[in-house]
């Protein structure tokens, strides 16, 4: 059983009892007939051969209380796109398959590039705005929804407990982010453990408690890859073009949210995905790559928050959040010692020396060039820049050139 602590700014959503599936889509298809809910599924095309994508496609059979989903797809030809939309076509839903490398879509791309609203360089935060305008254009969605596509222990209770508090009639949240324990034989999410949460706690240590920083330390899997909005919400966001997509998108949920209409669900499954290396040699890939990324969107949100960072806070801030990460060494060593789950401290080591490599790698950048921001602008300002661009999207996607 879990606990009920409110933990914060956000109000949690707990598993206090065991989940009762049948209930909670009793209710949503009931919900759903007044705020509609579409599912944004990203997907490489190289998931089709997985274990997890599969699975995950066999239990959203049953979602019939879902608008549409649509894939986006990355990685794929010609021949790609046509076995994927075959893959895909066991859903009984609507289903809608974004192909990225569509010819057409890449001259749409190029467009925008050249108006200076989006990088040509591809990406799961590209991917995720540009099926956001797609649901937007369409105008029958109110509620918005994403998960990952590598959930190798996927259950169709995680979507149906994401959705249920933004349709719900008497809840009155509009976003939703998902959090869950990353746990099998031992303890896993080595970026959340042993990188965010401490550079968190570290940057309160250093430039004080701010009402942002509260907020962060607020969600129990700030970095999770599901979450939901309302439809207004998702179109006035700008959206993450980096690895530190999830955090980034906290960042905008912040700017433009009340946090008494923001939540956190426990999605109550015993969640594992496909993991990435920890590349402690090469700071281009892997989870070196996005703790970069993660801390580089964290001093852009605090800079725009007027916080001023010179070399010697981020000195202070680094000496912080080293001696904050060795504290969660051990106390995540005892936590699998008393759950009997195996730890190996010298790996997790390792992992808080990648993790401040990477921290010194971020410190660089952002002071090198502090504003150069990441993100990709919301539809609202797309739809203003370009008018007439989201009807362009909907006829690309619809119609595309195989």
């Amino acid at each position: 059983m879990g606990d009920f602590f409110q933990c914060g700014r956000i109000a949690t959503l707990h598993q206090i009892s065991s989940v009762r599936l049948d209930r909670l889509e009793d209710e949503l298809r009931h919900y759903v007939r007044f705020k509609p809910v579409s599912l944004i599924l990203p997907c490489q095309y190289s998931e089709l051969s997985g274990t997890a994508l599969p699975r995950i496609v066999d239990h959203l059979k049953g979602a019939d209380y879902l608008r549409r989903i649509v894939v986006t797809l990355d990685g794929a030809g010609r021949e790609g796109y046509r076995k994927t939309k075959d893959f895909f076509s066991s859903l009984p839903q609507e289903t809608v398959i974004i192909w990225n490398s569509a010819p057409s879509m890449e001259a749409f791309y190029t467009r925008l590039w050249t108006e200076g609203l989006v990088d040509t360089a591809s990406g799961r935060g590209r991917s995720l705005w540009m099926a956001t305008g797609y649901l937007l254009a369409r105008r029958d969605t109110d509620v918005i929804a994403v998960h990952d596509s590598d959930i190798l222990t996927y259950e169709r209770s995680l979507l149906a407990r994401l959705i249920y508090p933004l349709v719900h009639p008497s809840m009155e949240y509009e976003f939703t982010k998902g959090y869950y324990a990353r746990v099998t034989n031992r303890l896993h999410g080595r970026v959340m453990r042993l990188f965010v949460i401490p550079v968190i706690r570290a940057l309160k240590a250093t430039v004080g408690a701010l009402p942002y920083l509260d907020y962060l330390d607020s969600f129990r899997y700030p970095i999770s890859g599901e979450f939901a909005g309302c439809s207004e919400l998702m179109r006035v966001s700008r959206m993450p073009a980096t690895w530190g997509l999830e955090i980034g998108m906290l960042e905008e949920v912040y700017r433009n949210c009340a946090q008494r209409r923001i939540c956190q669900v426990d999605l109550s499954i015993e969640y594992e995905h496909v993991h990435l290396e920890l590349s402690d040699k090469d700071p281009s890939k892997g989870l070196h790559k996005m703790c970069i990324d993660i801390a580089c969107t964290l001093f852009h949100a605090l800079a725009s928050e007027g916080i001023s960072f010179s070399k010697a806070t981020f000195r202070s801030l680094k000496v912080a959040y080293q001696l904050i990460a060795q504290d969660m060494i051990r106390f995540y060593e005892d936590d699998a010692a008393i759950n009997g789950l195996l730890f190996d401290r010298h790996s997790e080591e390792i992992a808080v020396e990648t993790f401040t490599k990477g921290f010194d790698i971020a410190v660089m950048e952002f002071l090198e060039d502090p504003l150069v921001v990441h993100f990709i602008p919301s539809w609202s300002r797309a739809s203003s820049a370009l008018p007439g661009i989201t009807s362009e999207l909907v006829d690309i996607v619809e119609s595309p050139e195989v």
